[in-house]
């Protein structure tokens, strides 16, 4: 079991990046596959993207190019770099924990979560 903690979020204006950290404390980090999912405004979670144990990565279409999932297992951590931001990116974000082998763009193989850190871009 983990527990996650990101950060990093906050207000920027449009075409600006940001580089979101989650956290985690618990043992075996190292084993567990990460992912970030995000939130808007009346939405419901979206996938955004995920590296496994053994560093493969994916992303949403909706995100692809603009940001790089990365992972540092002696710091116990994953992360998100975020470029190009547009206003239809602010949400908030959510970092996963989850040892499923498939569907890593799936919110319900993800069995531990943080709190989730806002992101607000203006335009």
């Amino acid at each position: 079991q983990v527990r996650l903690v990101e950060s990093g979020g906050g207000l920027v204006q449009a075409g600006d990046s940001l580089r979101l950290s989650c956290a985690a404390s618990g043992r075996a980090f190292d084993i567990y596959n990460m992912a970030w999912f995000r939130q808007a405004p009346g939405k419901g979670r979206e996938f955004v993207a995920a590296i496994t144990s053994g560093f493969s990565t994916e992303y949403a279409d909706s995100v692809k190019g603009r940001v790089t999932i990365s992972r540092d297992n002696a710091k116990n951590s994953v992360y998100l770099q975020l470029n190009s931001l547009k206003p239809e990116d602010t949400a908030v974000y959510f970092c996963a924990a989850g040892t499923a082998s498939f569907y890593h763009d799936y919110e319900g193989v993800y069995d531990e979560w943080g709190q989730g850190t806002q992101v607000t871009v203006s335009s």
